[in-house]
């Protein structure tokens, strides 16, 4: 970033992934950590047919002076998360744009659709190019996996929320993590919490992360 605390105002994220991968709270801890910062922050949430299983978006808007409308223009977000791959490729899709980050769970999910024969999940070496192609640049974590390791799935959205404090696209900051999620949580699940952050913000500072 630059001198300022936002490279562009608003600065816009959106959050993507099927219903149960906690798309929701991390939307709201990311939304929480910015208004620590004083900043002002606007969410939209977008969801699919049915909760757990179809598409859901969060549009988190931030800015330093001004409350804007919850839904990011098409072709404005600044930079996208994706809990799952091909949602993340739909939302770059509509609204990507040259200069867009792009952190990625490589986990996929297979929809209805997919499980019942009647379509095909794209090869994740295609998924993989084709955001390379549409955004500045993209980061791919094994989150799920990591977060696996955690003790379940659920830490792969914590995961992914230290990632994009690591590629410091915005003013996250982890004092501000552990204050949001100790409002919440008892001391022995706040340190998993704290464990899930942190990787994120490792892998893509390391270079683990596999970025193009």
């Amino acid at each position: 970033m630059n001198g300022d605390r936002l490279s562009s105002d608003p600065y816009n994220v959106i959050i993507t992934g099927v219903g149960g991968q906690g798309n929701v709270l991390a939307s709201k801890v990311m939304g929480n950590m910015l208004a620590r910062q004083g900043l002002f922050v606007t969410i939209g949430e977008s969801f699919g047919g049915n909760q757990r299983g179809g598409s859901v978006s969060s549009h988190v808007r931030v800015s330093e002076d001004a409350t804007w409308s919850p839904q990011v223009p098409k072709g404005a977000a600044h930079a996208i998360v994706g809990l799952e791959a091909t949602e993340t490729f739909r939302i770059l899709v509509d609204y990507g744009n040259p200069g867009v980050k792009v952190i990625c769970n490589t986990r996929p999910i297979h929809s209805v659709g997919v499980i019942s024969g009647e379509l095909n999940y794209p090869d994740p070496e295609d998924v993989r190019k084709w955001m390379a192609e549409l955004s500045a640049r993209c980061w791919f974590l094994d989150a799920t996996d990591e977060a696996m390791k955690m003790g379940g799935p659920i830490f792969g959205n914590i995961v992914l929320i230290g990632a994009l404090a690591g590629i410091e696209a915005l003013p996250l900051f982890r004092e501000d993590f552990e204050a949001v999620m100790a409002e919440t949580m008892p001391p022995e699940k706040l340190a998993v919490n704290m464990t899930a952050y942190d990787l994120g913000v490792d892998l893509v500072r390391s270079g683990d992360a596999a970025a193009s």
